[in-house]
């Protein structure tokens, strides 16, 4: 059988006419991309990189910086988006949403037949793509997409853009969940929009739904308290070419894609099972159960294996190779699984032959033999660390850990644990860091950062 998973090995950035989400084909943007080391320095098309997991292709991003030391540039932005931006040659793109007037939100209802935590918004709010110069951090542009008042509110730690646009260099795709999912030129002009279906999410969490991308098809997920459903798009006309109903409840996981025998595959975690869709039919190809509820971190490729897991309660983490049909539930296809350590919100790190996990949202680190599932290292405090949403990064071998007070610490990608650096900025940081060639963006509460050698 022949088995083609192009992940964290395969460093040939194609993307089928469009981008893969999370993975890349030989036919690329243009007969050179392949080769073209200019072209992949200048890209970052998903929120987890140019394979989808996390690691820097090319590029050696600074070790140490402060609010005084290696910062290009620093603007404003937005403060009600988490969103981590993604990167096209000199565009930094990025999702974010504004309320139109001072919003005195009213107590959530008591008798919606679900519970209910957060409280409801009762002005409408702007929801809008934005994009900056990689040169300077200036606004080149703001698209606004949706203008409503939400159904709903959202956990105070997330906001209503909590996810990432996609991009191919030619067209940007957004999803706002309830607000729909669109498409746009690189100048920021919309090229259609479609309606998607009013999400209820766990407690009125919040939702967040980045798509994924392969060869002409956009996936988007809507796990939620109703009739969950998967869908499949045509990326450049917005028409639907397949819609699934899901046995699901609420979940923020961003699928992922495989080739497996010439054909592309989508890979959905979630609470009741791991599922595996045939991109162009819809049907399904596998499915695994064995993780825990509220499914958050998106799977992870490499190799001929996929990496799922969910942090509620013990944890649970499945290694599951590809190319199976059918339930794989307690077959030989699950090649390992642990059931403690595993993170609650960010997706684990596969950098080389190692998997980098942080349990819970604690600054604690383990790391772990990706083809065995055997402990390089486990537990590791991070000292200096709080709470920790951004998932991390792997660069010029390095791996990059920052937590939600800011503060980043800078490891060696090594069999033992070592600190290389601790770094600190004065704000807040949810969103995961991006790295161009030798520069570092970072999107916090309230600031973008270009980080680089001065």
């Amino acid at each position: 059988m022949h088995l083609q998973v192009l992940g964290r090995r395969n460093h040939r950035l194609a993307l089928m006419g469009a981008l893969l989400v999370c993975v890349f084909s030989a036919s690329a943007f243009g007969a050179d991309a392949d080769n073209n080391r200019n072209d992949r320095l200048r890209m970052w098309p998903t929120w987890r990189g140019p394979n989808f997991d996390g690691v820097v292709v090319e590029g050696n991003p600074p070790l140490t910086w402060s609010e005084t030391e290696n910062v290009k540039w620093k603007v404003p932005v937005p403060d009600t988006s988490n969103s981590t931006p993604v990167v096209w040659g000199d565009r930094l793109i990025f999702l974010s949403n504004e309320a139109t007037a001072e919003d005195k939100r009213t107590p959530p209802p008591k008798d919606a037949g679900r519970e209910i935590f957060m409280p409801v918004p009762a002005v409408p709010y702007r929801f809008n793509v934005v994009c900056l110069s990689r040169k300077d951090g200036s606004t080149l542009w703001t698209t606004k997409v949706a203008e409503v008042i939400p159904h709903e509110g959202y956990h105070p730690n997330t906001g209503f853009t909590s996810s990432s646009a996609i991009t191919d260099g030619e067209y940007i795709w957004a999803s706002f969940g309830s607000r729909g999912l669109h498409c746009l030129d690189m100048d920021g002009k919309i090229k259609w929009s479609v309606d998607l279906m009013e999400i209820l999410s766990f407690r009125a969490f919040g939702e967040c739904v980045t798509p994924a991308i392969a060869g002409d098809t956009i996936i988007v997920v809507g796990d939620h308290v109703g009739q969950s459903r998967i869908w499949a798009f045509n990326k450049l006309t917005g028409d639907k070419l397949w819609e699934k109903d899901r046995d699901e409840d609420t979940s923020w996981t961003t699928p992922v894609m495989a080739m497996v025998d010439g054909r592309y595959q989508v890979i959905v975690a979630a609470e009741n099972a791991v599922r595996s869709y045939d991109v162009e039919t819809g049907d399904l190809v596998w499915e695994a159960s064995g993780l825990t509820r509220l499914a958050i971190p998106s799977p992870v490729l490499g190799d001929g294996m996929v990496y799922v897991m969910t942090g509620e309660g013990a944890g649970s983490l499945m290694a599951i190779e590809l190319g199976h049909t059918g339930n794989l539930t307690d077959t030989d296809a699950i090649r390992w699984r642990l059931d403690r350590n595993q993170p609650y919100v960010t997706t684990p790190l596969l950098y080389g032959n190692k998997l980098y996990t942080l349990p819970k949202v604690s600054p604690s680190l383990s790391c772990y033999n990706a083809e065995t599932g055997e402990p390089f290292f486990e537990s590791q405090r991070l000292e200096g660390l709080k709470q920790i949403y951004s998932s991390a990064i792997g660069a010029a071998g390095r791996v990059y850990l920052t937590d939600r007070s800011g503060t980043t610490i800078v490891i060696s990608h090594s069999d033992e644990f070592e600190v290389l650096a601790t770094n600190s900025l004065d704000d807040d940081i949810d969103a995961s860091l991006v790295v161009i060639g030798d520069e570092l963006y970072i999107k916090s509460k309230h600031y973008m950062y270009c980080i680089a050698e001065e």
